[in-house]
């Protein structure tokens, strides 16, 4: 901490914290003595979180993340497309297939930017806001792979017809973007995903996460 910060405002930061990366809550109790401060300060921290619905307690009163949260995640995706789209743009163009930029959502894929190519006759409708399952299709599979950790992954997912007839896919994960689970895709309609497209779409998704960073 430094003459600059807010200690109050810090711990509040911690508790959020501290509570999105458990499934279950924490207790007064253990918050405190994950925070190293008295129960006081807890539950001062905990009463004024509430307030903004950025935290709840269950009936047992261990706190949880708060609807509260995901509202502030929604204006989250705006700017998250506006980092993106150069990326995007020039990989549409590149491979004259429709390029997106898809998160995690729950257990879902969603997409939150998708760019056109702008020479091409013909290409794959694909929509900001289109969802699917994260084990179908090329993008929820590249997350799912980065999950896992596979030894000797080529860094990219390749597929055909999951999510539409006749159209093939390739995808990337972002990797090194805190807080942030997605993957950076083509779209195409094609039997076969051109050998180069793989290696590419691997560099779009890496200048994305470096403009998230």
């Amino acid at each position: 901490m430094t003459a600059e910060t807010s200690q109050t405002l810090d711990r509040g930061l911690r508790v959020l914290k501290l509570l999105a990366d458990t499934d279950h809550g924490l207790t007064v109790t253990e918050l405190s003595n994950k925070l190293g401060v008295n129960r006081t300060v807890v539950y001062r921290l905990l009463a004024t979180l509430e307030q903004h619905s950025l935290v709840r307690r269950d009936i047992g009163g261990r706190a949880r993340v708060g609807l509260g949260v995901l509202q502030l995640g929604r204006q989250v995706h705006p700017l998250l497309r506006e980092a993106a789209l150069p990326a995007l743009r020039a990989l549409a163009d590149d491979i004259g297939a429709t390029a997106h930029l898809t998160l995690v959502d729950s257990t879902e894929a969603l997409a939150v930017a998708v760019v056109e190519p702008t020479w091409t006759d013909y290409h794959v409708a694909y929509r900001a806001g289109f969802r699917h399952p994260l084990d179908r299709g090329a993008a929820g599979r590249a997350i799912l792979a980065a999950r896992s950790g596979r030894d000797g992954d080529p860094g990219y997912v390749l597929t055909h017809g999951e999510l539409e007839a006749g159209a093939s896919g390739a995808a990337a994960p972002l990797v090194g973007v805190t807080g942030i689970e997605g993957s950076v895709g083509v779209v195409m309609l094609c039997d076969a995903v051109p050998e180069r497209v793989g290696p590419r779409v691997v560099d779009a998704a890496r200048e994305v996460a470096d403009a998230l960073r």
